[in-house]
């Protein structure tokens, strides 16, 4: 779930090099030029893990490493799933890079993954705030707060304004939501709304998806403000 420049700060923060010689490196598209010839960086394929260095490893070492570690992980069978989709390997890491934002709750990943691929086949809009937030942050705006105005940020890669993927990944997913990218669950969701506690209520109506919103954000953000003896927000 991490993009280049929090890696890249993990890089320098373990004292092997600046996190700008682990940008550089990431810069090197030709690394995965054979399975995505559009891609214009490496986000999205490095792959997360945990990497034994020795100290002297140089940023090009780590990043071919990690490159090589998502090669090992495109498997056959996912190769192949994504093909019955109709899918290349970079709508993949695009559509696994949304998943992993979404969900930290490994169950949930093909369910999410089913919205996703519900609303495309649909015409719908993704609407995944996560790709607002990469938007305002390739543009050094996001203040870790998104708002109703961000929501309307002219980008590609923002889900709301554009309907279909994103130019390209927003961020590294894990083999989980690679696969749950070529496997979406069975199920006709359209809509899902956190529950706070790190889980989503789905939905596949707009009437059920309201009800959900009332009950776990309108309600609960209700009760908070209650408890804390402030005025219920305005709705």
């Amino acid at each position: 779930g991490l993009t280049i420049r929090q890696m890249a700060g993990i890089f320098e923060d373990a004292e092997f090099a600046p996190s700008k010689a682990f940008i550089t490196a990431a810069a090197d598209a030709q690394l995965v030029s054979g399975f995505d010839p559009a891609a214009r960086n490496l986000e999205g394929y490095l792959f997360p893990d945990t990497y034994a260095l020795p100290r002297a490893a140089s940023a090009p070492d780590l990043v071919g490493r990690m490159v090589a570690r998502f090669e090992s992980v495109m498997t056959t069978e996912v190769r192949q799933a994504a093909d019955a989709l109709g899918l290349s390997v970079r709508e993949v890491v695009t559509l696994a890079s949304l998943i992993e934002k979404e969900t930290a709750a490994p169950a949930e990943r093909p369910l999410v993954s089913a919205v996703y691929h519900n609303r495309l086949r649909q015409g719908m809009g993704l609407q995944c705030d996560p790709t607002v937030i990469y938007a305002l942050e390739l543009r050094g705006r996001f203040n870790g707060n998104l708002t109703r105005a961000d929501l309307a940020v002219d980008s590609p890669y923002n889900t709301y304004r554009y309907r279909g993927l994103p130019p390209g990944p927003i961020a590294a997913p894990g083999r989980l939501s690679i696969e749950a990218a070529v496997r979406p669950a069975p199920v006709d969701y359209v809509y899902f709304v956190s529950r706070n506690d790190g889980t989503h209520a789905f939905a596949s109506t707009l009437a059920e998806h309201n009800r959900n919103v009332r009950k776990y954000q309108v309600e609960f953000f209700r009760k908070q403000a209650r408890a804390q003896g402030n005025p219920a927000p305005r709705q």
